[in-house]
């Protein structure tokens, strides 16, 4: 792996990620919710970051972007298909485009549903996937701006990705994500072992994020409904918990 990946907690339960390209010197940031403690982190690394990579509009994602613009005049790009809610955006892209950090390359995926213009990127070479609010350890995002069938759709493209991806989503979900899994599911037996190991990584302080493709494939009620109407009944049923 070439790429150094950062996380930065900021406001209740968001993670802000850092990522640092040595080869190029260039520092990217993913959905910067704030910006002091994402400058500051780069300041003690002795980074500059020029880039920043957002997901989709909501202000918890994109709430940093004219700081750290201001203070480092760095390029961000985000889905075209919501250029109109991130009035900072540099460059739109959509499935099929690549954004480049350096000489890696990641591959944009359409992903609507938490929002309407919702996008992930992955970058194969290093294995890994940012995927903002649409698909978290043990969970999915709200149906905010879209619907079932998307998110079925969108879980369907983020299994195909390689087992080992290891997957950044936004935001520190995981205890609650799998307190309902375990109402959806509760006789898998791999979500039980997860969910032990959970509740001592959150009692020790630690983060349970990154992810990877593999665990979600066995032990996340979304990515593992048979259905579009199992999903939007898990959905229901999360959002009423």
């Amino acid at each position: 792996m070439v790429m150094e990946i950062v996380r930065i907690p900021v406001l209740n339960d968001n993670y802000v990620w850092l990522v640092h390209e040595p080869e190029s010197g260039e520092t990217m940031v993913i959905d910067p919710a704030v910006a002091d403690p994402v400058l500051d982190a780069a300041k003690a690394r002795g980074w500059t970051i020029t880039q920043i990579w957002n997901t989709h509009w909501h202000p918890d994602h994109t709430g940093g972007n004219e700081a750290i613009k201001a203070a480092t005049g760095c390029t961000i790009t985000g889905p075209g298909a919501e250029e109109a809610r991130i009035p900072t955006l540099d460059v739109k892209v959509a499935e099929g485009d690549t954004a480049r950090l350096g000489d890696v390359k990641a591959k944009v995926i359409d992903v609507p549903a938490h929002t309407a213009g919702h996008i992930a990127y992955h970058i194969p070479s290093e294995g890994v996937a940012f995927v903002g609010d649409t698909l978290f350890a043990m969970g999915c995002g709200r149906l905010f701006e879209g619907t079932a069938e998307q998110m079925y759709a969108n879980m369907r493209k983020l299994e195909a990705l390689p087992d080992e991806t290891r997957v950044y989503c936004a935001h520190e979900y995981t205890q609650s994500n799998g307190e309902f899994a375990l109402t959806a599911e509760p006789e898998n037996e791999a979500l039980q072992e997860r969910m032990a190991e959970v509740i001592a990584m959150r009692g020790r302080g630690e983060a349970t994020v990154p992810t990877t493709i593999a665990a979600e494939k066995a032990t996340n009620p979304f990515m593992r409904a048979a259905s579009v109407e199992e999903l939007a009944e898990r959905r229901a049923a999360k959002d009423a918990a």
